[in-house]
């Protein structure tokens, strides 16, 4: 992925508007199973977990821009695990790039993820019986943004996982009948964690603005990487 590189000079992050206070950050719950757990992974884990981003990036089944039904492409760029989701449903090939079988899901991040929704939910069955077996990898560069959708091409109510690394994003969450308000805007940043499942589990979100440069120069990362992880449902 070449757009991974170290960061010189990081500029300092910029107010947004109708932002949530960015002091203290502390675990939140933006709406009813919704919550954002700021800081969530040290940088050694964020290190890590980006050195599997890139790996992943590469071929058979790259990172690319997805083309939607419409006929636009997508400014964000996606890899996926487990799962080649495509607009509207997920299939084992990514038929939209080489027709590679798509890349495993690793154990190691669905018992990270496990964690997550422990943390996130404080209840223990809830988490266990966590299984994802799908990973969307989205890098985001300086200008790209991702429009307010639902999460619904999955078969399964569990909720999905959401781990950002690298630059600062606005990241805005809506409600469950449209795309308009109400919504509250939250700021991500390297390290947070954020999980959304029942009564938000089908909620609009999206990302309108990401920050440049605003990531830790040690992390060796110039954009954002978001990892997000949903049970699909789906058995072959």
């Amino acid at each position: 992925m070449s757009q991974v590189r170290a960061i010189i000079n990081p500029e300092p992050i910029l107010a947004a508007t109708c932002m949530l206070p960015l002091l203290p950050r502390e675990r939140l719950e933006i709406a009813p199973g919704a919550v954002h757990m700021p800081a969530w992974l040290s940088l050694e884990q964020q290190r890590s977990l980006a050195d599997a981003c890139r790996g992943w990036a590469v071929g058979p089944a790259p990172m690319r821009h997805t083309r939607l039904a419409s006929g636009g492409v997508m400014s964000v760029q996606t890899v996926c695990l487990g799962w080649h989701w495509l607009p509207y449903r997920y299939s084992r090939t990514a038929d939209d790039v080489d027709g590679a079988p798509v890349k495993g899901f690793p154990d190691w991040l669905r018992d990270l993820t496990r964690r997550a929704v422990l943390d996130a939910y404080g209840d223990p069955e809830l988490a266990a019986g966590y299984a994802p077996d799908a990973a969307l990898v989205n890098f985001y560069d300086a200008t790209a943004r991702l429009g307010m959708h639902q999460d619904k091409d999955e078969r399964s109510a569990a909720p999905v996982v959401s781990i950002s690394l690298g630059d600062t994003c606005v990241f805005r969450f809506g409600n469950t009948i449209n795309r308009g308000k109400p919504y509250t805007d939250v700021e991500l940043m390297s390290g947070d964690l954020f999980v959304f499942g029942g009564a938000s589990r089908l909620a609009f979100h999206g990302v309108p603005k990401v920050y440049p440069a605003t990531a830790d120069p040690a992390l060796g990362l110039t954009g954002r990487l978001n990892i997000t992880t949903r049970v699909t449902g789906l058995s072959k």
